[in-house]
């Protein structure tokens, strides 16, 4: 079953310039992230519950290139090389991801069998994790699914439960409301969602999942909507191709 909106993946030149820049200007903090060794990128993690904003970036394109069975370190460099940053994709929870997959092929989606995958943290700790995706990623295409090993220093019981109280530097908890992406027409991108995920949007091009919304328009940047404490100013800026919105719970 798909549960949430997992993490958004931004391409970015410079991942801890990137990060610093962020923790300024949105008052959010990058707790997490490492290198994926195999393929060439490596990231920051800013975790908002267990959703979070992954800003991913490059140290050896040759890697990237030669490596099998990842959509979203080939689409961080095709958006880098063509001298973007931004959003490359996003994934969606999945909470029994081979059942999900299976579901969907036997309906006629193009979706990849789930592939492992792993990351090294700093204190030398591994995450792992599997992943299912359509034949290439973009933003104005559907995401891919994730399911977590819920193990370990980043996804096991006490890290997922610090995870849920703590307070960034905005002053409290934060977490992610809602993604619009822009896919040029809304109408054949849903039809896609709907065929390839099993997603249906209803009137305005909008769903909801795990509490959250996912809104498919014709224009503009990608905007994300971040809600923060109670009484937290609002904000609204455009950064690293993406427009992100601040609002006080009570605002939101």
């Amino acid at each position: 079953m798909l549960v949430a909106i997992d993490h958004l993946v931004v391409a970015v030149r410079s991942v801890d310039s990137a990060a610093e820049a962020l923790e300024r200007d949105l008052g959010i903090a990058f707790t997490g992230g490492g290198r994926h060794e195999a393929w060439g990128t490596y990231n920051r993690l800013a975790f908002f519950g267990d959703t979070y904003l992954e800003l991913i970036g490059v140290f050896d394109a040759g890697l990237v290139r030669s490596a099998e069975g990842n959509a979203v370190s080939r689409a961080t460099l095709d958006r880098l090389d063509a001298g973007e940053e931004g959003l490359v994709t996003y994934a969606l929870t999945s909470d029994a991801i081979e059942d999900d997959v299976t579901r969907l092929r036997e309906e006629g989606s193009s979706i990849g069998l789930p592939v492992e995958g792993s990351r090294t943290r700093p204190d030398g700790q591994t995450v792992r994790w599997w992943t299912a995706s359509l034949p290439s990623l973009a933003p104005d295409r559907p995401p891919f699914l994730i399911q977590h090993e819920l193990a370990g220093a980043e996804w096991g019981d006490a890290a997922r439960a610090a995870r849920s109280t703590f307070r960034h530097p905005v002053g409290g908890t934060v977490r992610i409301a809602a993604l619009e992406v822009p896919v040029g027409d809304p109408e054949p991108a849903a039809e896609r969602y709907g065929r390839e995920l099993g997603i249906a949007f209803s009137e305005g091009w909008r769903t909801g999942i795990g509490g959250q919304s996912i809104t498919l328009s014709p224009a503009g940047a990608p905007v994300v909507d971040l809600v923060a404490a109670p009484g937290t100013p609002p904000l609204d800026v455009e950064r690293f191709g993406v427009r992100w919105r601040r609002a006080g719970a009570a605002d939101s």
